[in-house]
C-alpha cells in the first residue's frame, strides 16, 4: 500500500465522483498504482459507508473553507475536483470553491489536478449568450488553475444523457417524442455520467505526461435530435409507434421549465444552454477523437444507455 499514490476523489458519493472511484476500483492498472481518499459531506451515510468497505478513506470536507481542502488534499499526488453550482445557485460560490481547491492543491504540491470544468460560453459566444454561469463559472475556475501554475488537466463532460429521460423525451402526447428548442440537426456531445466520468479519468491518470495543461472532451459522439429519436426507437421499438423530434418555440421550453419550478433566471439559463449546442457548439465545435483515442474501454452508446435505463425498462 505504501507505494500507492493517493488520489483524491470530490464528490465521490456523486454520479462523477463515484464513478472514477469506480473505474479506479475496477481496473487492475489503475488500482494497483492509486489509493483513493474519497471527499464527502456525511462519512457516516451509507453510500461513503459502502465505500469505506471497498478500502476508499472517506473524509469530510468544506469547499467553503479552503483550510478544510487544504487538510483534506495533505498527501495527496492527483486530485478530481467537481463542483456542484445548482446546490446554490451561485457563480461567485462555485468559483471560490474552486479556488480553494486550487490553493489547496498547490499548497500541498499536487502533481496532476483534474478540474471537472466547461467552456466560457460568454466568451466562445462573443458575448451574445451571457447566462450560462454553470459553465462560466466552472471556466473561470479553470483559468485561475492555469494562472497560479498547477499541473492540471480539465475534463470537460458532455450532454448528460440522463437528463434526456423524462424531459425532453415522453410519452406525455402518447407516443415518444423528443422535444427541445433546437434544430432537428443540432450535435448533443452525449455523455453517460455514471458509467463513463471514471473511463475518462482514469485515461487522462495513466496519461499524465500526455494531457497535462489539456482539456479532454468526455463525450462518446455527436448526436442529432434526429438521431437521438431514430436510436430511441430501434431500442425501443414500441410496434412502429414510435415519435418524432420536434423543435419547439423558446417560450414553450421556457414554460416547461417554469411548471417545474425553476426561477426566470435559471429557465433563461437553461435556453441559453440549448442555444449554445446549435449556435457555437457545446465544446466550440472541436473534434472529440483525440479524447476518445485516450480511453482502454468503449464509452456508452445512447442506444445502449437507452437499452439500460429503468424508467424506459417497461417499454418493448
Amino acid at each position: 500500500m505504501a507505494d500507492k499514490k493517493l488520489l483524491v476523489v470530490f464528490g465521490a458519493t456523486g454520479k462523477q465522483g463515484g464513478s472514477v472511484i469506480n473505474s479506479v476500483l475496477g481496473d487492475e492498472k489503475a488500482a494497483s498504482q492509486f489509493s483513493i481518499r474519497g471527499i464527502t459531506r456525511d462519512p457516516s451515510k451509507p453510500s461513503a459507508q459502502a465505500l469505506a468497505k471497498r478500502g476508499v478513506e472517506c473524509v469530510k470536507a468544506d469547499l467553503n473553507s479552503k483550510e478544510s481542502v487544504t487538510e483534506a488534499l495533505k498527501g495527496a499526488y492527483a486530485v478530481f475536483a467537481v463542483t456542484n453550482f445548482w446546490e446554490t445557485g451561485k457563480a461567485e460560490t462555485e468559483i471560490q470553491q474552486g479556488k480553494n481547491i486550487a490553493d489547496a492543491a498547490k499548497a500541498n504540491n499536487v502533481q496532476h489536478l483534474i478540474w471537472s470544468s466547461l467552456l466560457n460560453v460568454t466568451k466562445v459566444s462573443g458575448g451574445k449568450l451571457t447566462g450560462v454561469s454553470h459553465f462560466d463559472s466552472k471556466a473561470a475556475v479553470e483559468e485561475y488553475i492555469r494562472k497560479i501554475g498547477v499541473p492540471a488537466t480539465f475534463f470537460l463532460p458532455g450532454f448528460y444523457m440522463s437528463n434526456i429521460p423524462g424531459q425532453a423525451l415522453n410519452n406525455m402526447g402518447g407516443v415518444y417524442n423528443l422535444s427541445n428548442p433546437v434544430p432537428n440537426n443540432a450535435p448533443f456531445p452525449l455523455f453517460d455520467a455514471d458509467r463513463d466520468t471514471g473511463k475518462f479519468v482514469k485515461a487522462i491518470l495513466l496519461n499524465r505526461e500526455k494531457v497535462l495543461g489539456k482539456q479532454i472532451y468526455g463525450a462518446t459522439d455527436y448526436y442529432t435530435p434526429d438521431q437521438i429519436i431514430a436510436d430511441f426507437q430501434a431500442a425501443k421499438p414500441q410496434d412502429g409507434k414510435g415519435g418524432a423530434a420536434i423543435q419547439i418555440p423558446d417560450q414553450t421550453f421556457k414554460g416547461f421549465l417554469g411548471m417545474n419550478g425553476m426561477s426566470e433566471e435559471a429557465q433563461e439559463e437553461m435556453l441559453q444552454n440549448m442555444q449554445l449546442l446549435y449556435l457555437y457548439g457545446y465544446y466550440g465545435g472541436a473534434s472529440l477523437e483525440e479524447s476518445l483515442t485516450l480511453l482502454d474501454e468503449k464509452p456508452t452508446t445512447w442506444k445502449s444507455f437507452v437499452e439500460q435505463e429503468p424508467i424506459w425498462a417497461n417499454i418493448k
